[in-house]
C-alpha cells in the first residue's frame, strides 16, 4: 500500500516538473522574442552613418550567427531586419558594396548576403572582394534570376550558394538556417597544419582537425602506414594524412591474396565515385591476407585509419633494408608537414591557372578532395599518393 503510494506520488512530481519546465521554457522563448523585438525597435533610431552611411543595424544578445545585407532595395532589406532579428540573427544592412567591403574590414559577419544586381558594383564583384578580405566569411548571392548561368556564375565568385527573390518569411528562415548548418559543417571539417605523435593507434586525445601518427608506426613517401602484426607480416593502410584529404571512400581495390610485388609497385586502390587513387607497396613480400571488413567499417571524421583499419597484409621479403626508407616518429611528422605545404601550395596554383581572377577556396578541410576537378584529382594522387619509397 504505502510502495504503491510512493510511486503515485513519484509521478506526479514528474509530472508536475515536466509540466513546470515547459512553462519556463515557454516563458524564456517569449521573453527573448520581446528582447529581440525591442532591439529591432531601438536600432531603427540610432545613426550608424559614421561607419557606412546608408547603414542600420540590429545587434541581440547570443545570435545565432553575425550577418550583413546589402541591396540597393530598402524594401528588402526591411524584410531581412524583421525576419531574421527575430530568428535570433544580429544583422546589418547596407545599399551599396562600397559600404558594405568598408564594414566587412572592421565587423565580424559570419554571412554576407549581397544582392546580384547593383548600380556601381554587383554581387559577383562584391562577393569576390569580401572573400579576397575576409576567406572565412560565407557569402550568398541574392537574385531575382535564378538559372543555370546564373548559379554558376555564384559559384565562380566564391560564394556558398544564392537565394531567389520573391521570397516568403519562412523560405528565408529556412533557406539561413540550411546555410548555417552547411557553414558548421564546413567549420567542423577545416584542418590545422599540425601533426601529432599519440602513444596508441587511436584518436583518443588528439584534436579534432589535426593530423596524427602513433607511435612505432611506420610511413611511406605515398602515405601508407605499415605496423607488424602478431604473427611477423606487415600490415598496410592508409594513413591520416591521406583519409583526410580523400574524405569520402566509396570502395577499396583490394590486392589478390598470393600476390608476389616489390616496394614502388600498386598495392591498393581507394575509390570515391569514378575516380580513384592507386597507392604503392611500402615493402616488398608476398600478400599473405586482405581486410575484407574494412569496407564496412565506420569512415569519417574523428575515426582513426589505423590499427584494425588495415587494407593488407604483407609476408615482407627484405624487411631489414627496406624499413629504412619509411619515416618512423619525428621524420614522419616531418613528412607529412611537407606534403601539407605541398597540397596547399598546388590547390593555389592550379585554380589560379585554371579559372584566372576567380576566388580559390584554399582551407584545408576534411574530405577537400570530394570537390575539386578531376585534373586537379589526377595531380594530387600523382604528385602526393603515387610516390614509392
Amino acid at each position: 500500500m504505502i510502495i504503491g503510494i510512493l510511486i503515485v506520488f513519484a509521478i506526479i512530481a514528474f509530472a508536475v516538473d515536466l509540466a513546470v519546465r515547459k512553462i519556463l521554457e515557454r516563458v524564456r522563448v517569449q521573453r527573448r522574442l520581446r528582447e529581440r523585438e525591442q532591439a529591432l525597435s531601438v536600432s531603427l533610431r540610432l545613426d550608424f552613418s559614421t561607419e557606412a552611411r546608408t547603414l542600420k543595424r540590429v545587434e541581440v544578445s547570443n545570435p545565432v550567427a553575425r550577418i550583413l545585407c546589402v541591396d540597393d532595395e530598402e524594401i528588402i532589406l526591411d524584410s531581412f531586419r524583421k525576419i531574421l532579428v527575430l530568428d535570433g540573427y544580429s544583422v546589418d544592412t547596407v545599399q551599396t558594396g562600397q559600404e558594405a567591403l568598408g564594414l566587412i574590414q572592421t565587423r565580424p559577419y559570419d554571412f554576407v548576403f549581397t544582392d546580384l544586381r547593383m548600380p556601381a558594383m554587383d554581387g559577383v564583384e562584391l562577393a569576390k572582394s569580401a572573400k579576397h578580405m575576409r576567406p572565412d566569411v560565407d557569402v550568398v548571392i541574392i537574385t531575382g534570376y535564378a538559372t543555370v548561368e546564373t548559379a554558376v556564375e555564384c559559384m565562380k565568385s566564391g560564394a556558398m550558394d544564392y537565394v531567389q527573390k520573391p521570397f516568403t518569411e519562412d523560405e528565408l528562415r529556412a533557406f539561413v538556417r540550411k546555410a548555417l548548418i552547411k557553414r558548421q559543417d564546413q567549420i567542423g571539417r577545416r584542418l590545422q597544419p599540425r601533426v601529432h605523435i599519440t602513444q596508441g593507434t587511436e584518436v583518443g586525445s588528439v584534436p579534432t582537425g589535426e593530423f596524427f601518427i602513433p607511435g612505432g608506426v611506420w610511413i611511406s613517401k605515398g602515405h601508407c602506414w605499415a605496423s607488424l602484426s602478431e604473427g611477423g607480416a606487415v600490415r598496410v593502410g592508409l594513413d591520416d594524412f591521406a583519409k583526410n584529404l580523400i574524405g569520402r571512400i566509396d570502395a577499396y581495390e583490394m590486392p589478390k591474396p598470393d600476390v608476389v610485388l616489390r616496394a614502388g609497385q600498386p598495392l591498393f586502390a581507394v575509390r570515391q565515385g569514378s575516380r580513384q587513387i592507386q597507392f604503392s607497396a611500402p615493402v616488398s613480400g608476398r600478400v599473405v591476407r586482405v581486410n575484407r571488413g574494412l569496407p564496412e567499417m565506420k569512415q569519417g571524421a574523428g575515426v582513426s585509419p589505423y590499427h584494425n583499419r588495415w587494407v593488407c597484409e604483407i609476408a615482407a621479403d627484405n624487411l631489414s633494408t627496406e624499413i629504412a626508407t619509411l619515416k618512423i616518429g619525428s621524420a614522419a611528422v616531418a613528412l607529412f608537414q611537407e606534403d601539407i605545404g605541398r597540397f596547399s601550395s598546388l590547390m593555389r596554383d592550379v585554380t589560379k591557372s585554371d579559372r584566372p581572377g576567380d576566388v580559390a577556396d584554399n582551407t584545408l578541410r576534411i574530405g577537400v578532395l570530394e570537390t575539386v576537378k578531376d585534373d586537379l584529382w589526377d595531380q594530387v594522387a600523382k604528385n602526393l599518393f603515387c610516390k614509392s619509397d
